[in-house]
């Protein structure tokens, strides 16, 4: 059963995934005058992501609904040709919610594919998708089904396709990224041809397309791997933070889906940390519900830890001893079926930025002392920090696990819009990430570009390769996007 609406984020407020849009609410922040107040501008001709700090003049943006198949496909090459002609990029993309206009071609055309056609296959236990269905559409195909998705990112607005293209993963704690459940895709090359991709097929296309940010190829449709849904039930252990990688990596090997928590407030800052899985309990699968009313109604608390370290510290008691007694059993998908939207900041004046960092266990205790050296000393408002296990990844050429499992840890702070904080924000990405890639690890590509060239290059090592694929996949550079701009062009 669920107590009002229950989901896992209703008194445990705040997704790792959560990616945050700005609000209407009127600008009240005296504070900020004078500070470089940064406002978006909306219109035709501009493209933006859900970080708001990534305006991008584009030639066109179209929206594509064809289903896969020929109407699709001959749409996709007649913006390859008209793009050719006018010597522009062309990229393909569906909610945009990465964070630093990674995926939108400047001066060029922006596609935005929206179609729902999923055809789901019960004896394969997969699902053929086109790749612009977002996953709470996937969620409603496969639930009457008794099927769920194998991994999907933690909120259910993203499009299949871009989460295989920027490499996200999941919180279920058996597999590597969402790419590791994927069979086959469908792409339009460069030069309008149109192929399959696999791990037999193109295997070296299948590479650089998972986690390639659409620089490879526009996909069309994929097969996805799916999983019987489950009935599940949480428990709740707080631990010292010293202690959760090896709890953790536990846990990842006796239940299906786990995650963690640690507290952010000044006086325990990542001192404690909660560890929270579900296992699989026998009982009637009711259908996937979104956001509960209990859900709703904590946005307001999550806010409220902005400038206060007192309601941090409520929060961090709301999770460890009140959450735990109103929790109930869920259903996997029910899990997995919460929009961005639960918990948006409505502040003009804010918008809410990610970061993400993937270290070894075994030196997970290295990147809880760096975080506690780097962060507090920021000018910037951590809220959440959202810990998964995620296995290795031994396809991509981009890989952030290339050679074992990781502790990804996801940290979304609530940033000032103007250019004092932005200019701090980067300064203590950089800051992070090198901490970070001295110890082994490495951090998320599809967030604020902060990253130098030259930690890029430290942390992907096979960029090189990635780099000669795509000039002979794409030897006019036709697919281009951000990600491509600030990082490997000219490369």
């Amino acid at each position: 059963m669920t107590v009002m609406g229950w989901t896992r984020r209703a008194f445990l407020l705040g997704a790792g995934g959560v990616v945050g849009a700005v609000g209407t609410r009127a600008l009240t922040a005296p504070s900020l005058q004078g500070a470089g107040l940064i406002v978006p501008r909306e219109g035709e001709g501009l493209l933006n992501d859900a970080s708001l700090l990534s305006e991008t003049p584009v030639a066109r943006h179209v929206t594509l609904r064809e289903d896969p198949g020929e109407a699709l496909v001959a749409a996709l090459r007649a913006e390859l040709r008209a793009a050719q002609a006018e010597r522009r990029p062309v990229n393909v993309g569906a909610a945009r919610h990465s964070m630093g206009g990674h995926a939108i071609p400047r001066g060029g055309h922006a596609i935005t594919y929206e179609s729902g056609w999923i055809e789901p296959d019960r004896e394969t236990r997969a699902m053929r998708v086109h790749a612009g269905a977002r996953w709470r559409e996937v969620i409603a195909a496969l639930d009457p089904l008794g099927l769920s998705p194998k991994v999907m990112q933690s909120n259910n607005d993203f499009g299949v396709a871009a989460t295989f293209s920027v490499n996200a993963h999941g919180w279920p704690t058996a597999f590597g990224p969402m790419g590791s459940t994927v069979r086959s895709l469908r792409l339009v090359l460069a030069d309008g041809s149109l192929v399959t991709a696999s791990r037999r097929e193109n295997p070296d296309l299948f590479a650089a397309a998972m986690g390639g940010y659409g620089l490879i190829g526009l996909v069309t449709e994929m097969e996805v791997e799916v999983e019987p849904n489950l009935l599940l039930e949480p428990r709740f252990r707080e631990l010292p933070a010293a202690d959760f990688a090896a709890a953790f990596a536990e846990a990842a090997r006796a239940v299906p889906m786990a995650y963690g928590r640690l507290s952010v407030d000044r006086e325990r800052f990542f001192e404690d940390a909660l560890l929270v899985t579900y296992a699989p309990v026998e009982g009637e699968l009711p259908a996937a519900e979104g956001s509960g009313l209990v859900s709703r109604a904590s946005r307001p608390i999550f806010r409220a830890q902005v400038g206060s370290d007192w309601v941090k510290r409520r929060r961090w008691w709301i999770e460890t001893e009140l959450g735990p007694r109103l929790a109930g059993t869920a259903t996997r998908n029910s899990l997995l079926n919460e929009p961005v939207a639960t918990l948006d900041d409505r502040d003009p004046s804010r918008t809410d930025i990610l970061h993400e960092y993937f270290v070894a266990p075994d030196r997970y205790g290295d990147f809880l002392t760096a975080a506690r050296q780097i962060i507090p000393a920021s000018y910037q408002e951590l809220l959440n920090i959202t810990l998964r296990w995620v296995e290795q990844d031994p396809d991509s050429l981009l890989a952030y696990a290339p050679d074992g499992p990781r502790i990804a840890s996801v940290l979304l702070f609530s940033q000032e819009m103007t250019a004092r904080a932005e200019a701090d924000m980067a300064r203590i990405t950089r800051e992070m990430i090198d901490a970070v890639t001295a110890i082994g690890g490495t951090y998320y590509l599809p967030y604020r570009p902060h990253a130098t060239r030259e930690q890029f290059r430290r942390a992907y090592p096979r960029w090189e390769e990635f780099v000669a694929l795509k000039r002979r996949a794409d030897p006019g550079l036709r697919l281009r996007n951000g990600f491509w701009d600030n990082y490997l062009a000219e490369a």
